[in-house]
């Protein structure tokens, strides 16, 4: 079989991976040390055409799929993981549900905004009682005259501080177990609507990871996204689509691990030759290399069997599990390969190592991802 990537994805990849190096790369551990997104790079990555690179073009976007989305998210991800989830919980977490389950008006309104990048957006998902379990969600939105009324609080919002637009999953039939919630469209900002807490994270530091609260927060009643008791199909689709994303992101972290060691294994002499002629270190290199093209197969099949328009989900659910569990065990080679120096800031494989460890948590814990494997073997 042939994976190799067509002459638009490698023009493409060669591109990102140009800007990335020269552009993202740059300022990485400055962002990292400063928790902060800078507008001007946002900027940059908007004028690249990125934010829109799934969206169709009568949109404004490049339409280029899923394939095409993950290499943008890979590359970027090489230089910098948390500029990659910006584009990546843009994409996949509020375009893709928009695109999938929006209507038609909904798709003028909102997704040529998303395509240029001046409205960033996001999903709204997790509370402080529900995490793995989504459908546990107590957020509540209530249908009256002048619309849906909603209270209550999320956590963890990926994209939360700069979000012009979320997907919100709340609760709106307390009484059917099977049918409890449906899916929003939230315009950020909106009465009743607040920022609140912004995490202090371990890795991804520059991405902004927000609480927020709604105070009888009112969005017109056509803000309703699908149908109304569906929300948990949006969100689960929403999540299979996102962990593909989220699968690139690692890559792209394991390819960085990948590079930084083999070069450092070249420079850096001990008992008079260059460490990369041991075989103890040879071993943690090659290990990283074979991760990393095995982690890519899956998360190109996964992205590739999207675009065809078909199930995807379970290898989406493979992809994400084992390039997440790669990355972070590439990290740690690749500090160890370092040896004192790893553990250093003016290296950045320990920025490799605390940004590689969300993957494994983020979008399905890779316990969760187990059990959706499993389930679909059964």
């Amino acid at each position: 079989m042939d994976f190799s990537f067509d002459e638009d994805h490698q023009m493409l990849q060669q591109q990102v991976a140009e800007f990335a190096a020269n552009e993202v790369a740059p300022g990485a551990e400055e962002r990292d040390h400063e928790s902060s997104m800078p507008d001007a790079l946002r900027q940059q990555i908007a004028e690249m055409g990125l934010f829109g690179i799934t969206i169709p073009q009568q949109y404004g976007g490049a339409g280029m799929g899923v394939v095409a989305s993950s290499i943008v998210v890979e590359e970027i991800s090489k230089a910098c993981a948390g500029a990659g989830v910006l584009i990546s919980a843009h994409s996949s977490l509020c375009v893709d549900p928009i695109m999938t389950f929006g209507t038609e008006e909904q798709k003028q309104k909102y997704l040529p905004g998303m395509a240029s990048g001046t409205t960033i957006g996001c999903l709204s998902l997790t509370e402080a009682g529900s995490g793995s379990d989504a459908g546990a969600a107590t957020c509540a939105a209530v249908l009256k005259d002048d619309g849906w009324h909603i209270t209550g609080s999320k956590i963890f919002v990926t994209n939360g501080k700069e979000a012009g637009v979320m997907v919100l999953i709340a609760v709106t039939n307390p009484d059917e177990p099977k049918r409890r919630l449906s899916a929003f469209i939230v315009e950020n900002p909106t009465p009743g609507l607040k920022t609140g807490k912004l995490e202090k994270k371990l890795g991804i530091r520059c991405s902004s990871t927000a609480e927020y609260i709604f105070e009888d927060c009112v969005v017109p009643k056509d803000a309703l996204l699908g149908e109304q008791g569906r929300g948990l199909k949006v969100a689960l689709t929403t999540l299979n689509g996102g962990r593909i994303g989220i699968a690139s992101q690692a890559l792209g972290i394991t390819a960085a691990c990948l590079h930084e060691a083999s070069e450092y294994a070249k420079t850096r002499v001990q008992f008079n030759r260059p460490i990369g002629k041991f075989q103890a270190i040879q071993n943690k290199i090659a290990d990283i290399a074979v991760g990393y093209a095995a982690s890519r197969l899956l998360v190109y099949r996964a992205a590739s069997l999207k675009d065809q328009g078909k199930p995807y989900a379970q290898e989406a659910a493979m992809a994400k599990l084992f390039a997440a569990e790669t990355a972070s065990r590439s990290a740690n080679h690749a500090v160890q390969v370092f040896g004192g120096y790893g553990y250093c800031k003016d290296y950045p494989v320990e920025r490799y190592l605390r940004d590689a460890k969300i993957t494994e948590i983020y979008e399905g814990t890779s316990e969760i991802h187990r059990v959706v494997i499993a389930r679909g073997l059964a």
